[in-house]
Protein backbone atom coordinates (compact mmCIF):
# COMPACT_ATOMS: atom_id res chain seq x y z
CA UNK A 1 0.00 0.00 0.00
CA UNK A 2 2.99 2.05 0.22
CA UNK A 3 3.24 2.18 -3.39
CA UNK A 4 -0.37 1.32 -4.40
CA UNK A 5 -1.93 4.24 -6.36
CA UNK A 6 -5.03 5.06 -3.95
CA UNK A 7 -5.82 7.39 -1.72
CA UNK A 8 -9.41 6.87 0.87
CA UNK A 9 -11.53 9.33 2.19
CA UNK A 10 -13.34 9.24 5.62
CA UNK A 11 -16.23 11.54 4.39
CA UNK A 12 -18.53 11.08 1.95
CA UNK A 13 -18.43 12.61 -1.68
CA UNK A 14 -20.83 15.99 -1.91
CA UNK A 15 -22.85 14.65 -4.68
CA UNK A 16 -23.02 10.73 -3.53
CA UNK A 17 -27.03 9.50 -2.77
CA UNK A 18 -26.26 5.89 -2.41
CA UNK A 19 -23.91 3.36 -0.76
CA UNK A 20 -22.43 1.88 -3.48
CA UNK A 21 -21.41 5.44 -4.44
CA UNK A 22 -20.62 6.62 -1.64
CA UNK A 23 -18.27 3.41 -0.55
CA UNK A 24 -16.85 3.11 -4.15
CA UNK A 25 -15.42 6.79 -4.23
CA UNK A 26 -14.07 6.87 -0.42
CA UNK A 27 -12.53 3.75 -0.84
CA UNK A 28 -10.63 4.73 -3.97
CA UNK A 29 -12.19 2.69 -6.72
CA UNK A 30 -13.43 5.57 -8.75
CA UNK A 31 -12.69 8.79 -9.30
CA UNK A 32 -15.71 11.49 -11.00
CA UNK A 33 -14.35 13.08 -13.71
CA UNK A 34 -17.82 14.55 -15.26
CA UNK A 35 -21.41 13.99 -14.25
CA UNK A 36 -22.30 10.56 -15.03
CA UNK A 37 -18.58 9.64 -15.78
CA UNK A 38 -15.94 7.84 -13.93
CA UNK A 39 -12.02 6.84 -13.97
CA UNK A 40 -11.30 3.49 -12.64
CA UNK A 41 -8.57 3.31 -10.42
CA UNK A 42 -6.01 -0.18 -10.04
CA UNK A 43 -8.63 -1.82 -7.50
CA UNK A 44 -12.06 -0.91 -8.96
CA UNK A 45 -10.13 -2.37 -12.56
CA UNK A 46 -9.59 -5.41 -10.72
CA UNK A 47 -13.13 -5.88 -9.12
CA UNK A 48 -14.70 -4.95 -12.97
CA UNK A 49 -11.80 -7.51 -14.80
CA UNK A 50 -13.18 -10.35 -12.12
CA UNK A 51 -16.60 -9.60 -13.31
CA UNK A 52 -16.02 -9.61 -17.49
CA UNK A 53 -14.57 -12.80 -16.38
CA UNK A 54 -17.29 -14.58 -15.05
CA UNK A 55 -19.54 -12.88 -17.96
CA UNK A 56 -16.66 -14.04 -20.50
CA UNK A 57 -16.44 -17.86 -19.33
CA UNK A 58 -19.87 -18.17 -19.57
CA UNK A 59 -20.89 -16.62 -22.87
CA UNK A 60 -17.74 -18.90 -23.89
CA UNK A 61 -19.50 -21.65 -22.50
CA UNK A 62 -23.15 -20.79 -24.14
CA UNK A 63 -21.03 -20.86 -27.68
CA UNK A 64 -20.40 -17.18 -27.84
CA UNK A 65 -17.43 -15.30 -29.62
CA UNK A 66 -15.97 -12.21 -28.86
CA UNK A 67 -15.78 -9.45 -30.75
CA UNK A 68 -15.02 -5.34 -30.10
CA UNK A 69 -16.86 -2.92 -32.61
CA UNK A 70 -15.89 1.23 -31.91
CA UNK A 71 -17.23 3.09 -29.64
CA UNK A 72 -18.11 5.89 -32.16
CA UNK A 73 -20.07 5.19 -35.22
CA UNK A 74 -21.31 6.59 -38.31
CA UNK A 75 -24.57 7.67 -38.70
CA UNK A 76 -25.65 5.62 -41.82
CA UNK A 77 -26.74 2.44 -39.91
CA UNK A 78 -28.73 4.24 -38.04
CA UNK A 79 -30.83 5.71 -40.10
CA UNK A 80 -31.24 2.68 -42.05
CA UNK A 81 -32.88 1.59 -39.01
CA UNK A 82 -34.77 5.30 -37.77
CA UNK A 83 -32.99 5.26 -34.52
CA UNK A 84 -31.05 8.02 -35.30
CA UNK A 85 -34.10 10.06 -34.89
CA UNK A 86 -36.09 7.64 -32.65
CA UNK A 87 -33.43 7.39 -30.25
CA UNK A 88 -33.96 10.64 -28.77
CA UNK A 89 -32.28 13.22 -27.24
CA UNK A 90 -29.93 10.11 -25.16
CA UNK A 91 -27.70 9.47 -28.15
CA UNK A 92 -24.77 11.39 -28.09
CA UNK A 93 -24.44 12.98 -31.54
CA UNK A 94 -21.56 14.78 -33.17
CA UNK A 95 -19.62 15.72 -36.48
CA UNK A 96 -15.83 15.24 -37.50
CA UNK A 97 -13.83 18.34 -39.58
CA UNK A 98 -15.53 16.89 -42.70
CA UNK A 99 -19.72 17.78 -41.67
CA UNK A 100 -19.98 13.88 -41.24
CA UNK A 101 -22.20 12.65 -38.35
CA UNK A 102 -21.23 10.51 -36.15
CA UNK A 103 -22.46 9.14 -33.22
CA UNK A 104 -21.22 7.96 -29.80
CA UNK A 105 -22.72 4.24 -29.75
CA UNK A 106 -25.93 3.47 -26.62
CA UNK A 107 -26.12 -0.29 -28.38
CA UNK A 108 -24.60 -1.83 -31.76
CA UNK A 109 -27.72 -3.46 -33.49
CA UNK A 110 -27.14 -2.32 -36.50
CA UNK A 111 -23.21 -2.76 -36.49
CA UNK A 112 -23.09 -6.35 -35.29
CA UNK A 113 -26.15 -7.16 -38.13
CA UNK A 114 -24.06 -5.20 -40.96
CA UNK A 115 -20.91 -7.37 -39.88
CA UNK A 116 -22.85 -10.54 -39.91
CA UNK A 117 -23.84 -9.31 -43.40
CA UNK A 118 -20.14 -8.55 -44.78
CA UNK A 119 -19.13 -12.34 -43.77
CA UNK A 120 -22.51 -14.41 -44.38
CA UNK A 121 -24.31 -16.21 -46.97
CA UNK A 122 -25.88 -18.98 -45.97
CA UNK A 123 -27.69 -20.89 -43.77
CA UNK A 124 -24.60 -23.41 -42.80
CA UNK A 125 -23.02 -19.91 -41.43
CA UNK A 126 -25.88 -20.46 -39.06
CA UNK A 127 -26.71 -20.43 -35.93
CA UNK A 128 -24.09 -17.96 -34.41
CA UNK A 129 -24.02 -15.67 -31.18
CA UNK A 130 -21.73 -13.07 -30.90
CA UNK A 131 -20.71 -10.44 -28.30
CA UNK A 132 -18.80 -7.90 -27.03
CA UNK A 133 -17.94 -6.05 -23.72
CA UNK A 134 -17.56 -2.21 -24.93
CA UNK A 135 -18.07 1.14 -23.47
CA UNK A 136 -21.30 2.16 -24.27
CA UNK A 137 -22.78 6.35 -23.80
CA UNK A 138 -26.41 7.86 -23.09
CA UNK A 139 -26.65 11.46 -22.51
CA UNK A 140 -29.15 10.75 -19.46
CA UNK A 141 -30.84 13.35 -18.28
CA UNK A 142 -30.28 13.22 -14.49
CA UNK A 143 -27.70 10.83 -14.05
CA UNK A 144 -27.36 9.97 -10.58
CA UNK A 145 -26.56 6.75 -7.89
CA UNK A 146 -22.85 6.74 -9.17
CA UNK A 147 -22.38 3.67 -11.52
CA UNK A 148 -26.11 2.76 -11.28
CA UNK A 149 -27.37 5.60 -13.63
CA UNK A 150 -24.23 6.78 -15.59
CA UNK A 151 -23.60 8.42 -18.93
CA UNK A 152 -20.68 6.00 -19.85
CA UNK A 153 -20.77 2.36 -19.25
CA UNK A 154 -19.51 -0.81 -19.55
CA UNK A 155 -22.06 -2.65 -21.19
CA UNK A 156 -21.77 -6.96 -22.67
CA UNK A 157 -24.20 -6.58 -25.54
CA UNK A 158 -24.47 -10.37 -27.40
CA UNK A 159 -26.43 -10.91 -30.34
CA UNK A 160 -27.82 -14.50 -31.58
CA UNK A 161 -28.44 -15.06 -35.40
CA UNK A 162 -30.83 -17.81 -36.88
CA UNK A 163 -32.85 -18.83 -39.54
CA UNK A 164 -35.92 -19.81 -38.48
CA UNK A 165 -37.82 -18.96 -35.59
CA UNK A 166 -37.32 -21.92 -33.78
CA UNK A 167 -33.70 -21.20 -34.04
CA UNK A 168 -34.01 -17.95 -32.02
CA UNK A 169 -35.81 -20.02 -29.44
CA UNK A 170 -32.85 -22.43 -28.70
CA UNK A 171 -30.64 -19.25 -28.68
CA UNK A 172 -32.58 -17.19 -26.31
CA UNK A 173 -33.19 -20.00 -24.19
CA UNK A 174 -29.33 -20.49 -24.39
CA UNK A 175 -28.61 -16.85 -23.35
CA UNK A 176 -31.19 -16.95 -20.41
CA UNK A 177 -29.59 -19.86 -18.97
CA UNK A 178 -25.80 -18.10 -19.34
CA UNK A 179 -27.31 -14.82 -17.42
CA UNK A 180 -28.34 -17.20 -14.49
CA UNK A 181 -25.12 -18.83 -14.60
CA UNK A 182 -23.78 -15.40 -14.37
CA UNK A 183 -25.50 -13.76 -11.69
CA UNK A 184 -25.58 -16.67 -9.63
CA UNK A 185 -21.74 -16.72 -10.17
CA UNK A 186 -21.39 -13.60 -9.38
CA UNK A 187 -23.85 -13.68 -6.21
CA UNK A 188 -26.04 -11.14 -7.32
CA UNK A 189 -29.62 -11.87 -6.26
CA UNK A 190 -32.16 -11.05 -9.74
CA UNK A 191 -35.88 -11.67 -10.80
CA UNK A 192 -36.56 -12.52 -14.20
CA UNK A 193 -39.82 -10.40 -14.83
CA UNK A 194 -41.58 -9.98 -18.32
CA UNK A 195 -40.63 -6.43 -19.73
CA UNK A 196 -41.06 -4.28 -22.93
CA UNK A 197 -39.11 -4.12 -25.72
CA UNK A 198 -38.68 0.01 -26.36
CA UNK A 199 -36.75 0.94 -28.53
CA UNK A 200 -35.37 -1.93 -29.29
CA UNK A 201 -38.10 -3.35 -30.80
CA UNK A 202 -38.82 -7.55 -31.02
CA UNK A 203 -41.32 -9.62 -29.41
CA UNK A 204 -40.57 -11.58 -26.02
CA UNK A 205 -38.71 -9.59 -23.43
CA UNK A 206 -37.62 -10.12 -20.14
CA UNK A 207 -35.40 -8.14 -18.00
CA UNK A 208 -33.22 -9.76 -14.89
CA UNK A 209 -33.78 -7.20 -12.14
CA UNK A 210 -32.06 -6.90 -8.58
CA UNK A 211 -33.93 -6.35 -5.54
CA UNK A 212 -32.78 -3.12 -4.18
CA UNK A 213 -34.69 0.00 -2.22
CA UNK A 214 -32.35 1.76 -4.43
CA UNK A 215 -33.48 0.80 -7.57
CA UNK A 216 -35.06 2.70 -10.58
CA UNK A 217 -37.71 0.25 -11.47
CA UNK A 218 -40.62 -0.75 -9.75
CA UNK A 219 -41.49 -4.69 -10.31
CA UNK A 220 -44.45 -6.97 -9.65
CA UNK A 221 -44.71 -10.60 -8.25
CA UNK A 222 -47.49 -12.74 -7.72
CA UNK A 223 -47.93 -15.98 -5.00
CA UNK A 224 -48.17 -17.86 -8.20
CA UNK A 225 -44.87 -16.95 -9.83
CA UNK A 226 -45.92 -13.94 -12.13
CA UNK A 227 -43.40 -11.39 -12.36
CA UNK A 228 -42.94 -8.48 -14.83
CA UNK A 229 -41.67 -4.95 -14.81
CA UNK A 230 -44.35 -2.36 -13.94
CA UNK A 231 -44.32 -1.03 -17.55
CA UNK A 232 -45.03 -4.45 -19.28
CA UNK A 233 -48.32 -5.64 -16.44
CA UNK A 234 -51.70 -5.51 -18.53
CA UNK A 235 -54.73 -5.15 -16.67
CA UNK A 236 -57.32 -7.84 -16.51
CA UNK A 237 -60.15 -6.99 -18.59
CA UNK A 238 -63.57 -7.10 -16.70
CA UNK A 239 -66.58 -8.30 -18.68
CA UNK A 240 -69.28 -5.85 -20.70
CA UNK A 241 -71.84 -5.18 -18.81
CA UNK A 242 -75.59 -4.88 -20.49
CA UNK A 243 -76.21 -1.22 -21.98
CA UNK A 244 -79.97 -1.44 -21.00
CA UNK A 245 -79.62 -1.56 -17.43
CA UNK A 246 -77.38 1.94 -17.43
CA UNK A 247 -79.78 4.72 -16.69
CA UNK A 248 -79.73 8.07 -19.02
CA UNK A 249 -76.81 10.29 -18.99
CA UNK A 250 -77.49 13.82 -17.03
CA UNK A 251 -75.58 16.70 -16.81
CA UNK A 252 -75.57 18.58 -13.00
CA UNK A 253 -74.06 21.27 -11.28
CA UNK A 254 -71.30 20.30 -9.52
CA UNK A 255 -69.65 23.82 -7.78
CA UNK A 256 -66.55 23.55 -5.48
CA UNK A 257 -65.22 20.07 -6.72
CA UNK A 258 -61.84 20.60 -7.15
CA UNK A 259 -60.77 17.03 -6.37
CA UNK A 260 -61.84 13.62 -6.79
CA UNK A 261 -63.17 13.04 -3.12
CA UNK A 262 -65.19 16.49 -3.21
CA UNK A 263 -66.81 15.10 -6.42
CA UNK A 264 -67.57 11.93 -4.93
CA UNK A 265 -68.81 13.59 -2.16
CA UNK A 266 -71.32 15.84 -4.22
CA UNK A 267 -72.20 13.33 -6.22
CA UNK A 268 -73.52 11.28 -3.29
CA UNK A 269 -75.31 14.03 -1.73
CA UNK A 270 -77.37 15.08 -4.97
CA UNK A 271 -77.20 12.88 -7.02
CA UNK A 272 -77.37 8.90 -4.86
CA UNK A 273 -77.00 5.69 -6.52
CA UNK A 274 -79.95 3.46 -5.92
CA UNK A 275 -77.58 0.17 -5.60
CA UNK A 276 -74.55 1.45 -3.50
CA UNK A 277 -72.93 4.72 -2.82
CA UNK A 278 -70.85 6.44 -5.88
CA UNK A 279 -66.20 5.83 -5.04
CA UNK A 280 -63.45 7.40 -6.83
CA UNK A 281 -63.87 4.42 -8.82
CA UNK A 282 -67.01 5.53 -10.61
CA UNK A 283 -65.59 8.39 -11.92
CA UNK A 284 -63.20 9.09 -14.90
CA UNK A 285 -60.57 11.27 -14.82
CA UNK A 286 -59.46 12.49 -18.26
CA UNK A 287 -55.54 13.46 -18.24
CA UNK A 288 -54.08 15.90 -20.68
CA UNK A 289 -50.80 14.71 -22.18
CA UNK A 290 -47.95 16.38 -24.48
CA UNK A 291 -46.04 13.75 -27.06
CA UNK A 292 -43.25 14.73 -28.48
CA UNK A 293 -41.99 12.56 -31.38
CA UNK A 294 -38.06 12.09 -31.86
CA UNK A 295 -38.43 14.41 -34.53
CA UNK A 296 -39.85 17.03 -32.40
CA UNK A 297 -43.48 17.59 -33.47
CA UNK A 298 -45.37 18.41 -30.24
CA UNK A 299 -48.87 16.97 -30.10
CA UNK A 300 -52.00 16.11 -27.56
CA UNK A 301 -53.45 12.66 -26.42
CA UNK A 302 -56.43 12.45 -23.37
CA UNK A 303 -56.22 9.03 -21.52
CA UNK A 304 -59.12 8.28 -19.54
CA UNK A 305 -58.05 6.59 -16.03
CA UNK A 306 -60.59 5.13 -13.06
CA UNK A 307 -60.44 8.45 -10.62
CA UNK A 308 -59.31 5.81 -7.43
CA UNK A 309 -55.89 5.70 -9.91
CA UNK A 310 -53.18 8.14 -10.95
CA UNK A 311 -51.92 8.13 -14.45
CA UNK A 312 -48.64 6.89 -14.73
CA UNK A 313 -45.88 8.53 -16.41
CA UNK A 314 -43.67 5.72 -16.86
CA UNK A 315 -46.02 3.36 -18.31
CA UNK A 316 -47.87 5.63 -21.03
CA UNK A 317 -43.88 6.60 -22.02
CA UNK A 318 -43.50 2.84 -21.89
CA UNK A 319 -46.84 2.39 -23.98
CA UNK A 320 -45.88 5.44 -26.35
CA UNK A 321 -42.35 4.95 -27.12
CA UNK A 322 -40.19 6.50 -28.55
CA UNK A 323 -42.75 9.86 -27.96
CA UNK A 324 -41.59 12.09 -25.07
CA UNK A 325 -44.41 12.40 -22.51
CA UNK A 326 -44.93 15.06 -19.97
CA UNK A 327 -48.48 16.68 -18.70
CA UNK A 328 -49.69 19.16 -21.08
CA UNK A 329 -48.57 23.12 -20.48
CA UNK A 330 -51.61 26.32 -20.10
CA UNK A 331 -49.68 26.95 -23.28
CA UNK A 332 -51.09 23.78 -24.81
CA UNK A 333 -54.46 23.51 -22.91
CA UNK A 334 -54.33 27.55 -24.60
CA UNK A 335 -54.07 25.88 -28.27
CA UNK A 336 -57.21 23.76 -27.61
CA UNK A 337 -60.00 26.01 -26.19
CA UNK A 338 -62.74 22.94 -25.91
CA UNK A 339 -60.48 21.07 -23.52
CA UNK A 340 -62.13 22.92 -19.57
CA UNK A 341 -59.46 22.24 -17.40
CA UNK A 342 -61.23 20.53 -14.64
CA UNK A 343 -63.87 19.51 -16.12
CA UNK A 344 -62.67 17.43 -19.26
CA UNK A 345 -65.29 14.68 -20.71
CA UNK A 346 -65.67 12.27 -23.71
CA UNK A 347 -67.58 14.97 -25.54
CA UNK A 348 -64.99 17.07 -26.92
CA UNK A 349 -62.44 13.84 -27.52
CA UNK A 350 -61.69 11.16 -29.95
CA UNK A 351 -64.65 9.76 -32.46
CA UNK A 352 -66.63 12.11 -30.52
CA UNK A 353 -64.87 15.18 -31.98
CA UNK A 354 -64.11 13.67 -35.50
CA UNK A 355 -65.10 15.81 -38.81
CA UNK A 356 -67.66 13.23 -39.75
CA UNK A 357 -69.02 13.36 -36.34
CA UNK A 358 -68.24 17.35 -35.16
CA UNK A 359 -67.58 20.34 -36.78
CA UNK A 360 -65.34 22.22 -35.38
CA UNK A 361 -64.81 25.72 -35.99
CA UNK A 362 -61.17 26.57 -36.49
CA UNK A 363 -57.69 24.54 -36.37
CA UNK A 364 -57.08 25.02 -33.01
CA UNK A 365 -60.49 22.58 -32.33
CA UNK A 366 -59.27 19.82 -34.04
CA UNK A 367 -59.93 16.51 -32.60
CA UNK A 368 -57.99 15.04 -30.01
CA UNK A 369 -56.86 11.15 -30.15
CA UNK A 370 -58.69 9.53 -26.85
CA UNK A 371 -57.44 6.75 -25.40
CA UNK A 372 -59.01 4.72 -21.90
CA UNK A 373 -57.87 2.47 -19.58
CA UNK A 374 -58.70 -1.46 -20.58
CA UNK A 375 -61.48 -0.78 -17.47
CA UNK A 376 -63.41 1.38 -19.33
CA UNK A 377 -65.57 -1.29 -20.95
CA UNK A 378 -68.80 -1.64 -22.92
CA UNK A 379 -71.60 -0.89 -20.09
CA UNK A 380 -69.29 0.80 -17.42
CA UNK A 381 -70.91 4.35 -16.39
CA UNK A 382 -69.25 7.37 -15.24
CA UNK A 383 -68.92 10.54 -13.28
CA UNK A 384 -66.88 12.66 -15.67
CA UNK A 385 -66.50 16.10 -17.22
CA UNK A 386 -69.17 18.03 -19.05
CA UNK A 387 -67.03 20.03 -20.89
CA UNK A 388 -68.46 22.75 -18.89
CA UNK A 389 -67.06 25.16 -15.80
CA UNK A 390 -68.30 23.83 -12.55
CA UNK A 391 -70.59 20.37 -14.58
CA UNK A 392 -70.00 17.17 -14.53
CA UNK A 393 -72.00 14.55 -16.28
CA UNK A 394 -73.73 11.59 -14.26
CA UNK A 395 -74.20 7.93 -15.92
CA UNK A 396 -72.01 8.51 -18.88
CA UNK A 397 -71.97 4.93 -20.54
CA UNK A 398 -69.09 3.90 -22.45
CA UNK A 399 -70.20 1.84 -25.77
CA UNK A 400 -73.37 4.32 -25.77
CA UNK A 401 -73.00 7.87 -24.81
CA UNK A 402 -69.29 7.26 -26.01
CA UNK A 403 -66.49 5.59 -27.48
CA UNK A 404 -62.04 5.79 -27.68
CA UNK A 405 -59.72 5.36 -30.33
CA UNK A 406 -58.17 2.50 -28.18
CA UNK A 407 -57.25 1.48 -25.08
CA UNK A 408 -54.05 2.13 -23.40
CA UNK A 409 -52.11 0.80 -20.14
CA UNK A 410 -51.65 4.14 -18.44
CA UNK A 411 -52.84 3.93 -15.08
CA UNK A 412 -50.89 3.55 -11.90
CA UNK A 413 -49.88 -0.42 -10.57
CA UNK A 414 -51.13 -1.09 -7.13
CA UNK A 415 -50.27 -4.14 -4.23
CA UNK A 416 -53.42 -6.01 -4.43
CA UNK A 417 -54.33 -6.02 -8.35
CA UNK A 418 -54.97 -9.10 -9.60
CA UNK A 419 -52.61 -10.84 -11.49
CA UNK A 420 -52.63 -11.11 -15.36
CA UNK A 421 -52.16 -14.72 -15.53
CA UNK A 422 -54.90 -15.12 -12.48
CA UNK A 423 -51.86 -15.92 -10.14
CA UNK A 424 -52.64 -13.91 -7.09
CA UNK A 425 -52.23 -10.21 -6.09
CA UNK A 426 -49.47 -8.19 -7.02
CA UNK A 427 -46.61 -7.18 -4.89
CA UNK A 428 -44.96 -4.42 -5.56
CA UNK A 429 -40.97 -3.66 -5.29
CA UNK A 430 -37.79 -1.96 -6.32
CA UNK A 431 -34.73 -2.94 -8.58
CA UNK A 432 -31.79 -2.60 -10.52
CA UNK A 433 -32.27 -3.58 -14.14
CA UNK A 434 -28.92 -5.89 -14.34
CA UNK A 435 -29.70 -7.84 -17.88
CA UNK A 436 -32.17 -7.51 -20.88
CA UNK A 437 -32.74 -10.12 -23.07
CA UNK A 438 -34.41 -9.74 -26.64
CA UNK A 439 -36.31 -11.59 -29.64
CA UNK A 440 -35.45 -8.87 -31.75
CA UNK A 441 -37.09 -10.66 -34.86
CA UNK A 442 -36.29 -9.29 -38.06
CA UNK A 443 -36.25 -5.68 -37.16
CA UNK A 444 -32.93 -5.27 -37.84
CA UNK A 445 -32.17 -7.49 -40.39
CA UNK A 446 -35.33 -6.27 -42.68
CA UNK A 447 -33.77 -2.99 -42.07
CA UNK A 448 -30.13 -3.94 -43.17
CA UNK A 449 -30.78 -6.56 -45.59
CA UNK A 450 -29.57 -9.03 -43.65
CA UNK A 451 -30.14 -12.39 -45.99
CA UNK A 452 -29.02 -15.51 -46.38
CA UNK A 453 -29.44 -18.55 -48.64
CA UNK A 454 -31.82 -21.27 -47.16
CA UNK A 455 -31.61 -24.92 -47.59
CA UNK A 456 -33.55 -24.43 -50.84
CA UNK A 457 -31.39 -21.65 -52.27
CA UNK A 458 -33.87 -19.23 -51.62
CA UNK A 459 -33.06 -15.52 -49.88
CA UNK A 460 -34.13 -15.82 -46.01
CA UNK A 461 -34.20 -13.03 -43.39
CA UNK A 462 -32.47 -13.61 -40.72
CA UNK A 463 -33.84 -13.55 -37.17
CA UNK A 464 -31.87 -12.32 -34.33
CA UNK A 465 -31.75 -12.16 -30.58
CA UNK A 466 -30.47 -9.38 -28.36
CA UNK A 467 -28.99 -9.57 -24.91
CA UNK A 468 -27.41 -7.37 -22.68
CA UNK A 469 -25.62 -7.39 -18.98
CA UNK A 470 -24.58 -4.11 -17.29
CA UNK A 471 -21.08 -4.77 -16.60
CA UNK A 472 -20.36 -1.55 -14.51
CA UNK A 473 -23.72 -1.35 -12.90
CA UNK A 474 -22.91 -5.29 -11.57
CA UNK A 475 -20.19 -4.00 -9.82
CA UNK A 476 -22.01 -1.35 -7.96
CA UNK A 477 -24.72 -3.81 -7.21
CA UNK A 478 -22.41 -5.61 -5.74
CA UNK A 479 -21.08 -2.88 -3.38
CA UNK A 480 -24.24 -1.85 -2.65
CA UNK A 481 -25.67 -5.47 -1.27
CA UNK A 482 -22.17 -6.02 0.11
CA UNK A 483 -21.36 -3.35 2.50
CA UNK A 484 -21.67 -2.44 6.27
CA UNK A 485 -21.40 0.77 8.39
CA UNK A 486 -17.31 0.05 8.34
CA UNK A 487 -17.29 0.39 4.40
CA UNK A 488 -17.23 -2.54 1.88
CA UNK A 489 -17.29 -6.39 1.90
CA UNK A 490 -16.62 -7.73 -1.32
CA UNK A 491 -17.80 -11.50 -2.43
CA UNK A 492 -14.34 -13.26 -2.52
CA UNK A 493 -14.80 -14.18 -6.18
CA UNK A 494 -15.26 -10.48 -7.56
CA UNK A 495 -12.80 -8.76 -4.25
CA UNK A 496 -9.77 -7.27 -5.43
CA UNK A 497 -7.66 -9.21 -3.33
CA UNK A 498 -8.31 -12.12 -1.32
CA UNK A 499 -6.62 -11.31 1.83
CA UNK A 500 -5.30 -7.94 3.41
CA UNK A 501 -2.39 -8.32 5.26
CA UNK A 502 -1.72 -5.33 7.98
CA UNK A 503 1.72 -4.84 9.68
CA UNK A 504 1.01 -2.57 13.03
CA UNK A 505 3.83 -1.46 15.51
CA UNK A 506 6.98 -0.20 14.87
CA UNK A 507 9.45 -3.11 15.49
CA UNK A 508 10.80 -4.58 12.45
CA UNK A 509 9.76 -7.89 12.89
CA UNK A 510 6.61 -6.79 12.47
CA UNK A 511 7.38 -6.06 9.05
CA UNK A 512 9.42 -9.09 8.00
CA UNK A 513 6.61 -11.25 9.03
CA UNK A 514 4.05 -9.57 7.80
CA UNK A 515 6.15 -9.27 4.02
CA UNK A 516 7.25 -13.64 4.74
CA UNK A 517 3.05 -14.15 4.87
CA UNK A 518 2.23 -12.04 2.06
CA UNK A 519 4.94 -13.96 -0.05
CA UNK A 520 4.21 -17.21 1.14
CA UNK A 521 0.29 -16.36 0.21
CA UNK A 522 0.98 -14.84 -3.06
CA UNK A 523 3.18 -18.38 -3.83
CA UNK A 524 0.23 -20.27 -2.82
CA UNK A 525 -1.58 -18.66 -5.77
CA UNK A 526 -3.32 -16.01 -3.41
CA UNK A 527 -4.13 -12.31 -4.06
CA UNK A 528 -2.93 -10.18 -1.66
CA UNK A 529 -2.38 -6.64 -0.69
CA UNK A 530 -0.24 -5.86 1.99
CA UNK A 531 -0.61 -2.81 3.91
CA UNK A 532 3.10 -2.05 5.06
CA UNK A 533 2.80 1.73 5.23
CA UNK A 534 5.57 2.07 8.13
CA UNK A 535 4.57 5.40 9.60
CA UNK A 536 0.64 5.02 9.43
CA UNK A 537 -1.30 4.44 12.84
CA UNK A 538 -2.90 1.02 13.46
CA UNK A 539 -6.17 2.68 13.37
CA UNK A 540 -5.65 4.37 10.67
CA UNK A 541 -4.77 0.67 8.81
CA UNK A 542 -7.72 -0.69 10.63
CA UNK A 543 -10.33 1.55 9.12
CA UNK A 544 -8.64 1.59 5.34
CA UNK A 545 -8.93 -2.34 5.41
CA UNK A 546 -12.26 -2.39 6.65
CA UNK A 547 -13.14 0.13 4.23
CA UNK A 548 -11.31 -1.47 0.93
CA UNK A 549 -13.29 -4.92 1.93
CA UNK A 550 -10.93 -7.68 0.54
CA UNK A 551 -12.80 -11.25 1.97
CA UNK A 552 -9.66 -11.79 4.68
CA UNK A 553 -7.65 -9.41 6.81
CA UNK A 554 -4.78 -10.72 8.93
CA UNK A 555 -3.37 -8.49 11.51
CA UNK A 556 0.63 -9.21 12.45
CA UNK A 557 1.23 -7.15 15.02
CA UNK A 558 0.63 -7.50 19.20
CA UNK A 559 0.66 -11.27 18.63
CA UNK A 560 3.43 -11.80 16.99
CA UNK A 561 5.47 -12.17 20.61
CA UNK A 562 3.15 -14.97 21.36
CA UNK A 563 3.74 -16.70 17.83
CA UNK A 564 0.35 -16.00 16.56
CA UNK A 565 -1.39 -13.49 14.07
CA UNK A 566 -5.34 -12.61 14.14
CA UNK A 567 -7.52 -13.89 11.33
CA UNK A 568 -10.91 -12.05 10.17
CA UNK A 569 -13.41 -12.59 8.17
CA UNK A 570 -14.42 -9.44 6.70
CA UNK A 571 -18.50 -10.42 6.25
CA UNK A 572 -19.18 -11.79 9.56
CA UNK A 573 -16.56 -10.22 11.99
CA UNK A 574 -15.62 -13.22 13.36
CA UNK A 575 -12.08 -13.09 14.57
CA UNK A 576 -9.17 -16.08 15.36
CA UNK A 577 -5.58 -16.01 16.17
CA UNK A 578 -3.72 -18.64 14.29
CA UNK A 579 -0.19 -19.58 14.63
CA UNK A 580 2.51 -17.17 12.78
CA UNK A 581 3.61 -20.98 11.28
CA UNK A 582 0.60 -22.20 9.79
CA UNK A 583 -0.78 -19.16 9.10
CA UNK A 584 -0.35 -19.35 5.41
CA UNK A 585 -1.92 -22.66 4.97
CA UNK A 586 -4.55 -22.06 7.22
CA UNK A 587 -5.13 -18.35 5.20
CA UNK A 588 -4.83 -20.49 1.82
CA UNK A 589 -6.99 -23.09 2.66
CA UNK A 590 -9.80 -20.61 3.51
CA UNK A 591 -9.47 -18.59 0.62
CA UNK A 592 -9.44 -21.90 -1.64
CA UNK A 593 -13.01 -23.40 0.42
CA UNK A 594 -14.74 -19.73 -0.35
CA UNK A 595 -13.98 -19.64 -4.07
CA UNK A 596 -15.29 -23.45 -4.13
CA UNK A 597 -18.39 -22.24 -2.74
CA UNK A 598 -18.79 -19.29 -4.68
CA UNK A 599 -18.07 -21.56 -8.11
CA UNK A 600 -20.71 -23.86 -6.47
Amino acid sequence: MSTLFLRTLREDPADAEVASHKLLVRAGYIRRAAPGIYTWLPLGLKVLAKVEAVIREEMDAAGGQEVHFPALLPREPYEATNRWTEYGPNLFRLADRKGADYLLAPTHEEMFTLLVKDLYSSYKDLPLTIYQIQTKYRDEARPRAGLLRGREFIMKDSYSFDVEDAGLDASYAAQRAAYIRIFERLGIEYVIVQAQSGAMGGSKSEEFLSPTEVGEDTFVRSPGGYAANVEAVTTPVPAALPLAQAPAAHVEDTPDTPTIATLVAVANAQQPREDRDWTAADTLKNVVLALTSPAGERSLLVVGVPGDREADLTRLEAALSPAAVEPATEEDFKAYPQLVKGYIGPGVLGPQARPENVARGDEGDAAIPYLVDPRVVEGTRWITGANEPGRHVFDLTMGRDFVADGTIEGAEVRAGDPAPDGSGPLELARGVEIGHIFQLGRKYADALDLKVLDVNGKQQVVTMGSYGIGVTRAVALLAENNHDELGLSWPIQVAPVHVHVVATGKDDSVFEAAEELASALEADGVEVLYDDRPKVSPGVKFKDAELLGAPYIVVVGRGLSEGTVELKTRATGESEQVSVDGAAATVAARVREALARARS
